[in-house]
């Protein structure tokens, strides 16, 4: 995968985990855009594997993340709102590990030569930005890559790092409002039928699937197929 398709691909996978009450459509900025603003609050992750890429997402409306959350706005952690999209957008690097989402200035990182950032629209009002900057082999792109000996050994320090494994049986979206009139005994149609194969993902990725089956009176998954790379994007 080039690398221009992988940076469409990224920004594509983050905007659908958005929390945001609407879609946002991702604009590539083109050279000499004017520079966005001081990004001082940004959503902050790097990934590390082959390759590896630094992410970075700025948005302006910070109520409509509140509104897609059950904490209040004082309590709030905008880094864990951000973490689906930001493991979205990582998941077509293939092996490695995203590091825990933090807040802090990424206008270094929107500044930089080698990170491509997209404008995040919602109709002509640009609501955000989303910044990515990839590393090929752990140096910027562009620069001296390492062998894959030396690639495999620094994923090989990982081994014992422990990831959340989940088992989707299908999702659905709703407005804010049907959320919350949401009662015991309500039943959620989800966008999968019966019988159709779970999804299995590693920290959000979707790497697999499987039936759900029982074992020992707890539920299991038996694995029925797994994703490369490409098939993990969809």
């Amino acid at each position: 995968m080039s690398s221009a398709t992988l940076y469409d691909a990224a920004v594509n996978q983050m905007v659908t985990m958005l929390p945001t009450g609407s879609k946002l459509h991702p604009i590539r900025r083109g050279i000499g855009s004017e520079p966005v603003i001081a990004m001082s609050q940004a959503a902050v992750a790097t990934f590390v594997g082959s390759p590896s890429a630094d992410f970075a997402i700025v948005l302006l409306d910070t109520d409509a993340l509140v509104l897609a959350s059950e904490e209040s706005a004082s309590t709030i952690n905008i880094g864990d709102l951000l973490t689906p999209a930001l493991e979205a957008a990582a998941s077509g690097f293939g092996a490695g590990v995203l590091g825990k989402a933090r807040i802090e200035d990424a206008t270094a990182l929107f500044a930089d030569v080698d990170t491509v950032v997209y404008e995040l629209r919602e109709g002509i009002r640009i609501s955000g930005w989303f910044a990515m900057r990839i590393r090929d082999n752990g140096s910027l792109s562009g620069g001296s890559s390492l062998s894959d000996d030396s690639v495999a050994s620094r994923l090989g320090r990982i081994n014992d790092v422990e990831m959340t494994l989940t088992v989707e049986i299908g999702r659905t979206r709703m407005p804010v409002r049907d959320v919350l009139g949401l009662e015991p005994g309500a039943v959620i149609e989800l966008d999968r039928s019966a019988g159709a194969p779970a999804d299995i993902l590693l920290n959000g990725r979707l790497i697999a699937h499987g039936e759900v089956v029982v074992v020992d009176q707890d539920y299991a998954i038996r694995v029925t197929r797994i994703l490369d790379i490409q098939d993990g994007l969809v």
